[in-house]
């Protein structure tokens, strides 16, 4: 087993601390931060979004990977950023308003900087000024709703409304998601992409840009 996969194992099974010493010492002895991202930590993330997606492991575990993620992530972000490694691309992602859910948009959160992109993270219970206000703001490439109930999925249709009256809505990807929402609906709603989960994010965010 080389470093690389050493360190994608650590991520996988959550040892954040473990982790966070590995890639320190990596860093020390020369490895580039780059190479981190690239052969360990993308990897590593790719398994726990298809081993969630096949139900072999749950919430909590993605969660605790995640955490692990994020720990490693503040320590190799401005490496990356110093050494002009450019991001996939930029992403503005929220729960829609009247939604308080996170825990999934967490997930596609993780599963997208894993991934390599940029991301701005708006929370819950966001109107569709905020997310207007973020584009304007941020310039990103892709905006992401996510909605778990059927009573606030009728939003996503508001907000790509207001990009369209905005002047916004050719200059950014819509990708739509949650628990309520189908392929139908987002077809209905003019969205770009609907992924019935997260590990299938980063996936249809790298497809929608080419990448």
């Amino acid at each position: 087993m080389d470093k690389f996969e050493e360190m994608s194992l650590l991520l996988q099974g959550g040892k954040r601390r473990d982790l966070t010493a590995r890639v320190q010492q990596e860093l020390a002895e020369g490895t580039t931060a780059k190479e981190i991202l690239e052969k360990s930590l993308i990897p590593g993330m790719e398994v726990v979004g298809v081993k969630f997606k096949n139900d072999e492991i749950f919430v909590p575990q993605v969660l605790v990977a995640a955490k692990a993620m994020n720990e490693v992530l503040a320590i190799l972000r401005p490496i990356l950023t110093n050494s002009g490694v450019e991001p996939l691309g930029k992403v503005v992602i929220c729960t829609v308003k009247g939604d308080l859910h996170d825990i999934g948009k967490n997930i596609v959160r993780i599963m997208l900087e894993g991934t390599g992109f940029t991301v701005i993270d708006l929370g819950v219970d966001v109107s569709s000024e905020m997310v207007i206000n973020a584009v304007k703001e941020h310039h990103p490439d892709i905006v992401c709703l996510s909605a778990l109930l059927t009573t606030t999925m009728e939003y996503d249709r508001v907000i790509i409304n207001d990009l369209i009256k905005e002047g916004l809505r050719d200059s950014v990807k819509v990708m739509v998601g949650g628990a309520p929402v189908t392929q139908k609906f987002a077809d209905e709603i003019g969205a770009d992409s609907y992924t019935p989960d997260a590990a299938s994010c980063s996936a249809a965010a790298k497809a929608l840009l080419g990448k």
